[in-house]
């Protein structure tokens, strides 16, 4: 691991960097992977409205989150504009075992707030993983043109990382939320090394 991925593991606290052959089985085949992005995008929009739906009283949450629905959307956009620019059709949405395993990670139990930081700390970590992805491509990816493209969404990532922990916090405190994202970063470590390397999935 080289000095950049050391500074970025310390910025988004992940245990595992990517497999370095991620990159160049991704750009293979450029609608699998854009493809898998957009519905990434789209999925990320309707979280947060499911969150705003589940707990409208959490007027900070709602404020802070309605823009990032905006965002998020706007970034299913860009994809689905990137991809008709090369003239690449988006294919049907497939099953993320990346998501899925940390849902099921998630509790379920204890009281409504306690449910509330679970699902924030889901949405911190898939947002820090996909800033990770997206700095990999950003810098390694032989297409120019996406180089900067993907680094874009590497900032905007980073930031809804940033707001989904400061969410956390708010609604539990420091000292229970430090200790269950540790628990989330031993987690992923372990299920990622489960996982297949996919070059047709963004996670």
């Amino acid at each position: 691991m080289n000095e950049l991925d050391e500074a970025h593991k310390r910025v988004l606290g992940l245990q595992l960097p990517t497999d370095p052959r991620w990159v160049n089985m991704a750009e293979m085949d450029l609608t699998e992977i854009l493809t898998d992005h957009a519905y990434c995008e789209q999925k990320a929009a309707t979280s947060c409205i499911t969150l705003i739906q589940q707990y409208p009283e959490k007027v900070e949450m709602v404020e802070e989150l309605a823009p990032i629905v905006t965002e998020e959307w706007g970034h299913f956009r860009l994809v689905l504009a990137e991809m008709k620019k090369r003239n690449l059709i988006l294919g049907r949405q497939r099953k993320d075992e990346y998501v899925n395993a940390l849902m099921k990670f998630q509790k379920k139990d204890g009281a409504w707030e306690d449910r509330l930081v679970e699902k924030l700390l889901v949405f911190a970590l898939i947002e820090a993983r996909s800033c990770e992805r997206f700095r990999l491509l950003s810098l390694h990816i032989s297409d120019e043109e996406l180089k900067d493209f993907y680094y874009k969404f590497m900032v905007a990532e980073a930031a809804h990382y940033k707001l989904f922990i400061k969410l956390a916090k708010k609604y539990s405190s420091e000292e229970k939320v430090a200790k269950r994202w540790k628990e989330y970063l031993d987690f992923e470590e372990k299920m990622l090394k489960t996982l297949e390397v996919r070059g047709d999935r963004m996670h």
